[in-house]
């Protein structure tokens, strides 16, 4: 396997983000924060000489589109964006696009039922856990050179950090997940020595000028 470094994005913050609304397949503007962030990220990256000239892979969903054309023109836009449907945010079936407590009215202690984030998988006409986490894993295990910039979602974020240093599922399903940061993943996805490096920078957006500071983030 040809595999190199993965600077993963969240995306910005959107509208929906800010009011506790779970977007899944459907969408919200990013929010001022959201546009500062994703500005941020992009100045970070470009002082990256790996990922200044990565390609830059993004879901298909509107915020991510946005925070990876911000990322891009940043960059110089060298390369047109690609477009990837297994780095979509995970489905919650009819309950995309609802507030949580509205989520809570229509399934009482749906949150704490299952354990921490497991809810996601158990939404009427939504995505399973094998389902999700198969479709990130062929996407993760592609053989590709170079480097590259992914940008996605919050539990996508968390599953593919998860299989890429080789967690347990409930381990991989508390990673946090904020917006305006880059993990750096790189050595290649786990293969049994439970030892992968990952990384990540945070980036510090509505400063005149953003810091980068790289720290642990998961090692299983």
């Amino acid at each position: 396997m040809v595999f190199h470094v993965v600077y993963l994005v969240r995306h910005g913050e959107t509208e929906w983000n800010s009011v506790r609304r779970y977007q899944g397949w459907g969408d919200a503007p990013l929010t001022e924060r959201g546009l500062a962030q994703a500005k941020a990220v992009g100045r970070v990256l470009a002082e990256i000489s790996a990922a200044a000239t990565a390609q830059i892979i993004s879901s298909p969903l509107g915020r991510a589109r946005r925070t990876a054309e911000i990322i891009g023109s940043a960059l110089g836009n060298r390369a047109p964006i690609l477009f990837d449907e297994r780095l979509k945010e995970i489905s919650i079936g009819v309950w995309d696009g609802l507030h949580r407590d509205e989520i809570e009215a229509i399934e009482p202690g749906i949150f704490d039922r299952y354990g921490y984030g497991e809810w996601y998988f158990r939404c009427p006409g939504g995505e399973t856990y094998a389902g999700f986490a198969a479709r990130r894993g062929s996407w993760l295990n592609e053989e590709f050179s170079g480097a590259r910039i992914v940008i996605t979602h919050g539990i996508v974020t968390r599953v593919l950090r998860g299989l890429y240093a080789g967690l347990p599922r409930a381990t991989a399903l508390r990673l946090p997940v904020p917006q305006g940061v880059i993990w750096r993943l790189a050595g290649g996805p786990n293969r049994g020595d439970h030892n992968p490096r990952s990384r990540k920078s945070s980036v510090h957006s509505g400063s005149k000028l953003s810091r980068r500071r790289a720290t642990r983030d998961c090692r299983a």
